[in-house]
């Protein structure tokens, strides 16, 4: 029940933030081009700093060890919430079901997650968290956008392939692990920046979202069964799944990974989702339904499951 009040009230805080966001819209404060901007600046320099400055620790041998063995976990639960797309999801239009596959498969790991594994776990849970984001972002940009084009791996472009390759959460490990590793301390003139835009990635993305959320329409998903299924993937499924799933490896794996892999299993559907299904002109309207419609869900469904992790992965 303690669990339960903590991971809730954090909650609560986030979706306090998207009540500015909300409110930002709705005056006209913030418009699209304004919130596709702090959507740039988060992901290419907030990201790196919050890796970088988690990774501002003293090398420890053990917690090396930890995450070169989440990668495979994480591996793992993307393979896990793959196959539940693929075994749920199978009747609709083409252009309707990649979507809701993905919306099944890929949560808001970087978003929502960091957010919330920042604010239960501290650093240690950015430590692992971005793992998460890194091995998501190699499988949204290969199996997801396959499912959303409706083409093979081998027509992704040059410019896909780099951005699978070479995205946020990797580079923000190439630089984070070499100083982790050696044990540098980045002198004060740049760890007081780093560190000052690494805070901002929990505010600036729940405004962000919070815009977005305050212009979704959600007439798309009523009356299409398939989507409720999805919902219900994304929020209950996968993350029972994955918990289970590190459960029987409690003997090997840290808790703060395993909690930080579950915290980050229980994000709503990602918002790629909708990037994707706007530029290959696929069913854009579900796909932003769908998106908006899990992040308001969510509120009710991560408290219980993250204070279960809590519980059962301790």
């Amino acid at each position: 029940m303690q669990n339960l009040v903590l991971v809730a009230g954090q909650v609560a805080i986030l979706f306090a933030l998207m009540g500015v966001g909300a409110l930002c819209r709705r005056l006209k404060w913030v418009d699209d081009a304004a919130a596709k901007g702090m959507v740039e600046v988060l992901v290419a320099v907030v990201t790196p700093c919050l890796v970088v400055e988690a990774f501002q620790r003293p090398f420890e041998s053990a917690l090396m060890r930890q995450l070169a063995l989440a990668f495979p976990v994480v591996a793992a639960a993307h393979l896990v919430a793959i196959a539940l797309a693929c075994l749920f999801i199978r009747g609709g239009r083409p252009e309707t079901r990649g979507v809701l596959r993905v919306a099944a498969a890929f949560g808001n790991a970087g978003f929502m997650g960091l957010p919330l594994e920042a604010a239960i776990l501290g650093s240690e849970g950015v430590f692992f968290g971005i793992v998460y984001v890194a091995v998501f972002n190699v499988f949204i940009w290969s199996w997801g956008l396959m499912q959303i084009r409706g083409s093979s791996l081998r027509a992704m472009s040059r410019g896909e392939v780099v951005k699978t390759l070479f995205n946020p959460g990797f580079i923000g490990l190439a630089l984070g692990v070499p100083l982790f590793c050696l044990s540098i301390a980045l002198p004060g003139v740049v760890r007081e920046p780093v560190k000052m835009l690494a805070d901002l990635n929990t505010p600036l993305a729940m405004i962000v979202i919070g815009f977005y959320l305050a212009g979704a329409r959600f007439r798309p998903l009523f009356g299409n069964p398939d989507a409720y299924l999805s919902a219900f993937v994304r929020l209950v499924v996968f993350p029972l799944a994955v918990i289970a799933l590190m459960y029987p490896f409690k003997a090997w794996l840290m808790p703060g990974m395993m909690i930080a892999i579950a915290i980050a299993a229980c994000a709503p559907a990602a918002a790629l989702n909708s990037m994707f299904a706007a530029k290959y002109g696929k069913d854009v309207d579900t796909a932003v339904g769908i998106v908006s419609g899990t992040t308001l869900l969510s509120i009710l469904t991560m408290p219980p499951m993250i204070a279960l992790a809590m519980e059962v992965l301790r």
